[in-house]
This record gives structure tokens, sequence and C-alpha cells, in this order.
């Protein structure tokens, strides 16, 4: 076989669907966002990001910054192993009681990374829990998928934040079967929100473990910044709460939240946790501040979801077609990919925006959109260039508009 002729055929062919990714390379500028500088190979250019999961600007807070430079000129800058051979550092404690304290739980654990989290956790659950079937919202994320997938279990898809469905597809099963339903709170790609009391409902009726993924609203909702279970008053009833420091805290390392049993038996059976390099020390002091500040900061949300609200008025004022959201995520539906990924890269020449174009398999064909997250830092001009600056793709695309 010439394999290097067989992966040039497949990226071109995947080029030639509109599917392939581009990455932007960026320098980002503490003190700056949602300001950067956009390097390629006709020099460098200031550029305004419009589409970052740094989505309360925590990655630049100067608190956040500090301690992780104290704790890297403190303990250096890596772990210096896995966690059970060397490498588990006070830090790493102290931000796993941080995330207990935020989700009300007995215990929590990190990882390298959200998807780690749920590859790890979720695997490792199916796998070694008898029998188990695994019950999956239909449009939860691929690192959920691939971690019930590595389990081997038995699954089940419902159709998205339908209940009845999952009660339904429960009630074709063996009532003794040990159970476990995973799904998210919010989802990244829509902007819609789980109906956490009723699943959570036909969990706790059919005895099932409930796993949620609270990636996208860890630090966003709650009085506390604890998620949309906390917002929901739900919280006391999940048994698996799952979530990201890359995101609303804006560092990197994923983690979950449960009882201490539950905890210690991924800790001792989770591969993608034995055999992995601890969380740089420096990370975990900078995560652990995030988290603390941003418990005590209810203004950063009411700001964040007051801008979000402000983009999605402009952006529905001048007839663009903004998808429906509940939340701090504001999809614009393009429809094409080749049309999307000339809708990003148009954005970026004329206007100096940037906006990553989203396509297959993230979304469906059909479906591909801009995603825009806009921050607390993103001001009224700010949002009145991004919303001329669509109205004129759209217009040389000749994109449709909103109905």
């Amino acid at each position: 076989m010439d394999y290097e002729a067989y992966f040039a055929e497949q990226l071109r062919s995947l080029k030639d669907r509109g599917d392939y990714r581009i990455f932007a390379e960026l320098e980002r500028r503490a003190g700056h966002f949602p300001s950067a500088r956009c390097h390629d190979d006709a020099g460098i250019e200031d550029i305004t990001v419009w589409c970052s999961n740094d989505y309360l600007g925590m990655g630049q807070h100067p608190e956040v910054i500090d301690a992780m430079v104290e704790a890297i000129r403190t303990h250096g800058a890596g772990a210096g192993g896995t966690r059970n051979i060397s490498g588990t550092n006070r830090l790493h404690v102290l931000l796993e009681r941080e995330l207990a304290s935020l989700h009300g739980k007995d215990a929590a654990l990190i990882f390298t990374s959200g998807y780690v989290a749920n590859m790890t956790v979720l695997s490792t659950l199916a796998k070694r829990i008898p029998g188990c079937i695994v019950y999956s919202d239909a449009k939860n994320h691929n690192s959920m998928i691939e971690g019930i997938r590595h389990s081997g279990a038995q699954k089940r898809i419902f159709k998205h934040n339908d209940p009845a469905d999952l009660e339904r597809l429960i009630l074709e099963d063996d009532p003794a079967a040990p159970k476990l339903v995973a799904f998210e709170s919010v989802y990244s790609m829509d902007g819609d929100i789980a109906p956490l009391d009723e699943i959570l409902s036909v969990c706790e009726r059919y005895n099932a473990l409930s796993f949620l993924d609270e990636v996208h609203a860890v630090g966003m909702y709650g009085d506390h910044g604890a998620g949309v279970a906390e917002r929901d008053g739900v919280m006391h009833r999940v048994d698996v709460m799952q979530g990201t420091l890359g995101k609303a805290f804006g560092v990197i390392g994923g983690y979950i939240a449960a009882s201490h049993n539950l905890v210690d038996f991924v800790r001792s059976f989770g591969n993608g946790f034995i055999f992995t390099t601890a969380m740089p020390p420096g990370v975990a002091a900078a995560a652990r501040k995030s988290i603390q500040i941003v418990r005590n900061a209810p203004d950063m949300r009411e700001r964040h979801q007051e801008r979000a609200a402000a983009l999605k008025a402009s952006l529905s004022a001048a007839g663009l077609p903004v998808m429906p959201s509940v939340t701090h995520i504001v999809p614009v539906l393009v429809g094409d990919p080749v049309a999307c990924r000339r809708a990003s890269d148009l954005l970026l020449d004329r206007h100096k925006i940037y906006v990553q174009p989203i396509n297959y398999p993230t979304v469906d064909r059909g479906t591909e959109r801009l995603r825009l997250t806009p921050t607390p830092y993103h001001s009224d001009e700010d949002i009145a260039y991004l919303t001329q600056a669509l109205v004129d793709i759209w217009s040389v695309l000749e994109l449709k508009r909103a109905a």
C-alpha cells in the first residue's frame, strides 16, 4: 500500500467537501482579551476573537496568572509523574477539595482534560459494573460517545433532551440490570439546555446512575457558578458531575465530583487516570484561584448573559439567521460547509474578525454554522461591528437570511 498517497487522497476528499480544518495561529495577549494577534504568511494582524471558549476571560485574569506563576516558581513546571507515582502535589488535593465543595459532593478527581475525564469515567463505570446498560443522549459529545464505546457495555441512544424516550428505552430492558444515563446540561453547538429535573426523575424511578456533563455550564450558571444543576436546584440529585477547567475557568483540565466511593473507584480502576502524567501544579493553582473568583462573582455571570442577549438581538434585527439558543452560545446558520469556510475566511480577511466555521462531524450536514461566543469583554461597539460584518459577508456570498 502507498500510505502517503492514501493520506493525501483522504485529505483531498476532506478539502473538497469543505470539512478540512484550518487552524488560525493566534497570539493571545493578557489584558487585551478578546483582541489577539493573528499570524499568517502575509504577516501579523490585530483581530477580535468571537469564538473563544474562555467564556469569562479568566485565562487573562491577573490573579489567575499570578497564582500560576507563583506555583511554577515554588513547585517547578511539571508534576513529576503520574498521580500514583510521585505526581500527586498538594495543589492537586486542594483543587479537588475546591471542586467537591463547588458541587456539594463528597469528593472530586481531576484529569488532564475534560475529554479524558469523560472517556475514563464512562468507560470505567460502564465496563466494571457487571451487566451495565448505558443510555446516552443522541447529541452527546464525542468524548462521551467514545467512553461508552470503549467500555464495551450495551448502549441505548435516546432522542435528544427527551425524558419520555429515555423511559421508553429503560422499560424495554431488564428492570434488575444496572443502568447509567449520560447526558449534558448545555449542548455546545445548539445552545439548548437539557430538562434536568425530568431526566433525573427517570433515573431515580429506575435506579439508574446519572452522569451529567456540565462542561459548557460550570462557571456560567447557578448562584456560585456550579452549573445548570445548581441553577435548577437539582445538583444534589446528580450522581456524577463532570466539568472542565478549560472553558469558563480559563485554564485546562477536566474533573468529576461525586461520592467518596465512586471517585475512589474511578481513581483505582480508571486507566485514563492511572497511566497519565499528572496536571502541572501551576495549572492546578491557577484553576483553583479561578474557581474561587468565579464562585463569588455573580455580576460577571449577569454581564455575560446580558452580552449574549444583546448579540442575539443585534443579529436578529439585522435579519441574520440566528439559531434558537437559550444560553450564551449564539449559532448563526450557514447550511453549507464550503460557504461556512468561506464566510469565516472573509470575516478574517475583510473585517479582522475570527470565527471558526463549525462543520461535519461536529454538527450534522446541512446545519453548518458560525458559532459565536460573546464574553463580558465584548463591547456594544464590538457587537455592532460584528453585525455589520456578518451582513456584508451574507451579501457577498448570497447566503440565506432569516425568514
